[in-house]
C-alpha cells in the first residue's frame, strides 16, 4: 500500500514546500514596504495581508511539507547524512517562519525598531536555504 502512495506523498511534498517558500519570500518583502511606509493606511492594508499570508498559506504549506517530509522518511526505512543535513535546513527555515510571525506582530503593533535595509537582508535567507535543501535532495552527498 504505501509503495502505491510514495509518488502522491512525493508530490503533495513538493506542492506544500513551494507554497511555503512562496510565502517565505513574500512575506519578508511586505515587512520592507511596512517598515518603509509612512501610510497609516497602507500600514494597516500590509498589516492584514502579512496576516492572512501567514495564517492562510505559509503555516498550513509548513504544516503539510513537515507531515509529508515524515511520512516520505518512514516510507524510505533508509537514509543519509544528506537526509539529516536537509532536516536541520528545514528546521532552521520553520525557525525563521517563527521568527517572521514574531515580526508581524512587532509590525502591526507599530513596536519594530527594524528598517527596510534589515528586512531585505532577511528576504535572502530563504533562498540561502532552498539552494541547500534542493542540493542535498538532488545530489544526495554524505550517502
Amino acid at each position: 500500500m504505501l509503495p502505491d502512495l510514495y509518488p502522491w506523498l512525493k508530490w503533495l511534498h513538493i506542492v506544500a514546500m513551494i507554497s511555503w517558500m512562496v510565502g517565505l519570500f513574500y512575506l519578508p518583502r511586505l515587512f520592507v514596504y511596512h517598515a518603509e511606509t509612512d501610510s497609516d493606511d497602507v500600514r494597516g492594508t500590509l498589516s492584514v495581508m502579512q496576516a492572512r499570508l501567514m495564517k492562510v498559506i505559509m503555516t498550513p504549506a509548513m504544516l503539510v511539507t513537515w507531515l509529508s517530509g515524515i511520512a516520505l522518511v518512514a516510507s524510505l526505512g533508509q537514509a543519509g547524512l544528506w537526509l539529516l543535513l536537509k532536516i536541520v535546513c528545514v528546521l532552521a527555515l520553520t525557525g525563521f517562519h517563527g521568527v517572521c510571525g514574531k515580526w508581524r506582530k512587532e509590525l502591526a503593533a507599530g513596536t519594530s525598531t527594524r528598517d527596510g535595509r534589515f528586512f531585505r537582508m532577511m528576504n535572502e535567507v530563504p533562498t540561502v536555504f532552498l539552494i541547500a535543501i534542493v542540493g542535498l535532495v538532488v545530489f544526495k552527498p554524505f550517502g
